[in-house]
């Protein structure tokens, strides 16, 4: 049976062995699986499958459904710990990965895309709720930011790898996703192994939490989803489909994101912890409609693939602003409701990915532009909704429109 510690006494671990050590170290794991199969992804179903437009914008639907169905956490953490149920899946998405090109057809790659995508959207889920329950509020900005450089680490040695060797040694698909997560499998089974059950202070609460007082949190989490649809589903096809990119090209530009995002990730967990949730969030939506609009002049004007490549770079850093949403839902939050709510979040994160990728995959076809100005419209929306974050919330201060009540004097 499982040692259980709690976290109190944690810190009389050796280092290796601790909460936040774990923590790392599954930020290593998931985007090793993760990332080597959306760097392949672009170019394998197109000469696999000959996907166009409308064929990735129904993969990335089907991708997304588990997202939805996050909610489902709350029921299985009922009789399985998080900690188990986030290592469970990372095996999963490392399976499922390492087997993506044993189905070269639209329906096998619609299946494996479903199971990579449970065990990637069940890991999200409690890998967000451990680290609100492990890491203090003060440290949690700039820890956050830590261990998205330690992700964007690990995915820089594997699209390294796939850069430099691809065409060195003529490497195969298959090749390639059975290493990437491979590696997956064996760390989420050490990390089984290796390390005792953590046991937070605060239990959670295992049924559903809708509250009223969250809704903030909710439709920022419910714009994040829509919008990030078109980066990550849309974004990587254009310059695939529009610029005819290579394996080892698409890889190299995924390459100049990873070392610029390991630099400036612990700086924006630092950002958020200086400036607040809302000035962090205004400057990441600003700098998103600005990038989408642009999205869409390559295609209006026709600018070429520099250009491109270089919204596409900035994208990707305005993209990891987003840790401030979890800062601010640590902030606002009960403590019991941190796991159900995040399962409940990653739902509404994803309700409008379910239907939004098929149909934004048939508006491609008519006008790839019109995708992009769409996404403008949609960072507009969160802008607006980021300005009504307080400067300092907290619970009972969730909005500027409540206001913190005065404790009595004495």
């Amino acid at each position: 049976m499982a040692q259980i510690v709690p976290l109190a006494d944690a810190k009389r671990l050796p280092l290796w062995r601790r909460p936040v050590a774990l923590l790392f170290l599954m930020a290593l794991a998931m985007p090793i699986a993760f990332n080597t199969w959306s760097a392949l992804l672009n170019n394998f179903v197109i000469e696999a499958a000959n996907f166009d437009g409308g064929d990735i914008g129904l993969l990335h639907t089907v991708r997304e459904i588990p997202g939805f169905l996050a909610v489902g956490v709350i029921a299985i953490i009922i009789f399985v710990r998080e900690q188990v149920l986030a290592l469970v899946s990372l095996v999963l998405l490392g399976v499922a990965t390492a087997v993506t090109a044993w189905f070269p057809s639209m329906g096998g790659i619609l299946m494996i895309t479903m199971l990579s995508s449970i065990g990637f959207h069940y890991y999200e889920t409690v890998n967000q709720s451990l680290q609100l329950q492990w890491l203090s509020k003060e440290r949690a900005p700039q820890m956050l930011g830590w261990l998205l450089a330690a992700g964007s680490g690990a995915t820089l040695v594997a699209y390294l790898l796939i850069m430099l060797l691809w065409d060195t040694l003529q490497l195969t698909y298959n090749t390639v996703y059975m290493a990437g997560g491979g590696v997956t499998v064996l760390i989420a089974v050490f990390a089984m192994l290796a390390y005792p059950q953590f046991e937070a202070p605060n239990p959670q609460i295992k049924k559903m939490v809708l509250r009223r007082r969250y809704w903030l949190y909710y439709a920022l989490q419910f714009m994040s989803g829509a919008r990030r649809q078109i980066f990550v589903v849309f974004a990587g096809f254009m310059m695939v489909e529009k610029f005819g990119y290579q394996v080892h090209e698409i890889t190299l530009l995924y390459l100049i994101n990873l070392v610029i995002n390991m630099l400036v990730a612990p700086l924006l967990g630092r950002a958020v912890g200086h400036f607040g949730e809302r000035r962090t969030l205004g400057f990441e939506y600003i700098g998103l409609i600005l990038v989408f609009l642009s999205y869409g002049g390559v295609y209006y004007f026709g600018w070429g693939v520099a250009i491109a490549a270089t919204l596409y770079v900035l994208d990707h850093i305005f993209f990891g602003l987003a840790l401030a949403l979890k800062t601010y839902f640590q902030k606002i939050a009960d403590p019991g409701d941190i796991a159900p709510t995040a399962a409940v979040a990653f739902t509404i994160n994803h309700i409008a990915a379910v239907f939004l990728p098929v149909l934004l995959g048939l508006l491609w076809l008519a006008s790839p532009a019109a995708v992009f100005f769409l996404a403008a419209g949609m960072a507009g929306v969160s802008l607006v909704l980021a300005l009504m974050i307080p400067r300092h919330p907290e619970k009972g201060h969730e909005t500027i429109f409540a206001r913190p009540v005065a404790a009595p004097a004495e």
